[in-house]
């Protein structure tokens, strides 16, 4: 786990793939914000098109690279948590969050894990890639 924290942390800008409402894939930036307890938080809006996207279709994927060529891909199903403890720390972990949203009981903000995640791990090294099941 520690390696997969460490490389969404030193790559800060994801970028997350879903299925739009049209049916289509859609892929945008987005940030990952903490591992706590095995699950990996991320956050969005409840009045943004991804959203709808992924209550629509639960199951996505994110990937990003690093400045030397190595890159994650993780996936799984989204789930929503109304946890305002795990909200309270995202809002003092991210100056960005804090800035959109400036309290843990904003309505539209939302707060999610991925379940059941998948990440692999790779780079051009010829050796094998690294998978883990979180």
């Amino acid at each position: 786990m520690n390696e997969i924290v460490n490389f969404l942390n030193e790559n800060p800008v994801q970028y997350f793939s879903s299925i739009g409402i049209d049916g289509n894939p859609k892929v945008r930036p987005f940030q990952f914000m903490f591992e706590k307890n095995g699950k990996l938080y991320f956050c969005t809006n409840n009045q943004k098109d991804v959203y709808n996207e992924i209550k629509n279709n639960p199951y996505i994927e994110i990937c990003t690279s690093s400045p030397n060529f190595a890159w994650i891909r993780l996936n799984g199903k989204v789930t929503f948590t109304n946890d305002l403890e795990i909200k309270k720390a995202i809002i003092e972990h991210s100056p960005l969050v804090k800035s959109l949203y400036q309290n843990a009981e904003n309505p539209i903000f939302e707060v999610f894990y991925i379940k059941d995640a998948k990440a692999t791990i790779a780079d051009f090294s010829g050796n094998s890639p690294k998978e883990y099941s979180l």
